[in-house]
């Protein structure tokens, strides 16, 4: 029987406008350490292995020099855009690097830009392969269809098999996610029906709530095709679910729709982050990190009890992931032995800061201007009550009030965005039991 190669797949690491063309940018995907970074003379982002083959040091702690190559912040190794070593400063034989350069490689792997994500080939050796290979992108990401869409990206903590399992679960919305995108109230069967299964490509349909196609593409794409009554209106939910390493994954999620444009332009992103989308996937992490623990010595088999036709698509996820992985996934050494399984607290669990805000640019930009904010409004306030208690009797008595309202106004400003504010871009507790 065949086995599924991880590595010879596309994979979404960020947004594009998430990353900074100034700067360096990080990612892990299936234990391996990456660097983003845009050269001058590119007007796409490369992906390289976050290693300096002179000495191993991380090229992410580098910087983009002068002439727009990357160099290595160690000894100053430098390395164009194919990862050829242009400079090397301790070369004391002007021929060293022409005669060995093959030796002096950064390792580069293929990355595509496309439908505002930054695609990324895990094999660098097969570059002619992932050249024939297409990228698993949803048809719903096109505005000349009528759709106007989101993304996003946040990284969980628990392991990559265990988000494409939640991810093909529809029943459990009503109720992680009640008030949000479920009620409860209104959970109701859902006949699930498998339509097609092959080491591919995997495919589910419901008829109701409403008339939906779930689609799961290995390694990572996996997309919700929902109609809603009258035929018209279509919503879907974009996931590329990312294997980071043992107990980490990555999603990075984009959601279309063909209506409501306006409202969608009206919206900020960040808005969209802090009081949906974040608080969809704070309702799933601490139940899965739990779950995942305790299946950890356990086959999933025996473990849960799955008896409805909901079940129906995790099952399948779960026999392809037996049959064509072996049930593991391609960890390197290192990897594996840094994997924790001990218990982790709800401030790790549901840090927004660390596993999004930092890496979108929507929520990393408005958080500074909120900062910004609220120290200006506290120095209004002590700038405007100082000037009142040294105003003349005369002037105080007919403007001081006045100033001191403005002057509490902007407190109370401050204080909102401090304590009400703020605290969604770094964490909030979400108990099930209190919603």
């Amino acid at each position: 029987m065949s086995s599924f190669n991880f590595f010879q797949h596309w994979y979404p690491l960020l947004p594009v406008e998430d990353i900074d063309p100034q700067k360096l940018t990080t990612a892990t995907l299936l234990g391996t350490s990456l660097v983003i970074w845009k050269p001058s003379s590119s007007s796409t982002y490369q992906v390289f292995l976050d290693l300096c083959p002179h000495r191993l040091a991380p090229l992410s702690e580098g910087r983009i020099d002068e002439s727009g190559n990357l160099m290595c912040s160690y000894h100053g190794w430098q390395f164009n855009i194919k990862g050829d070593c242009t400079r090397i400063p301790q070369a004391d034989n002007p021929d060293l690097i022409a005669k060995q350069s093959q030796n002096f490689c950064a390792t580069v792997f293929p990355s595509r830009q496309e439908n505002d994500l930054l695609w990324v080939w895990m094999d660098a050796d097969t570059p002619e392969i992932a050249a024939k290979t297409d990228l698993p992108l949803s048809p719903k990401i096109d505005a000349s269809k009528g759709y106007v869409w989101s993304s996003m990206v946040r990284d969980l903590e628990y392991d990559w098999q265990t988000l494409v399992e939640n991810v093909a679960d529809p029943s459990h919305v009503p109720f992680a996610h009640h008030g949000i995108q479920g009620n409860r109230d209104r959970a109701m069967a859902i006949p699930l029906n498998i339509v097609r299964s092959t080491m591919d490509m995997i495919e589910a349909e419901v008829d109701k709530p409403f008339q939906t196609k779930i689609t799961f593409e290995p390694p990572c794409h996996l997309e919700y095709d929902i109609v809603l009554p009258g035929g018209d209106k279509q919503i879907g939910l974009v996931t590329y679910c990312l294997p980071v390493a043992p107990g980490k994954s990555r999603i990075v999620a984009q959601f279309p729709r063909n209506f409501a444009q306006k409202l969608h332009s009206l919206i900020p992103r960040w808005w969209d982050h802090i009081q949906n989308r974040n608080a969809v996937l704070d309702g799933d992490m601490v139940l899965l990190h739990q779950q995942e623990n305790f299946l950890q010595n356990n086959n999933w088999k025996t473990a849960y009890k799955m008896p409805t036709s909901a079940d129906r698509l995790v099952i399948e996820f779960r026999n392809w992931f037996d049959r064509y992985c072996d049930s593991t996934l391609p960890w390197n050494e290192k990897s594996v032995n840094s994997a924790s399984t001990t218990e982790t607290s709800r401030e790790v669990l549901l840090d927004r800061y660390h596993q999004h805000t930092q890496h979108c640019s929507s929520c990393r930009k408005t958080l500074k201007t909120i900062q910004l904010m609220q120290w200006l409004l506290l120095a209004y306030f002590v700038v405007v009550v100082s000037t009142v208690a040294v105003l003349p009797d005369s002037l105080r008595v007919s403007w001081g009030l006045y100033l001191l309202i403005f002057a509490l106004l902007g407190l109370g400003i401050a204080a909102v965005l401090r304590f009400w504010l703020m605290p969604k871009f770094y964490f909030v507790d979400y108990v099930h039991s209190e919603r």
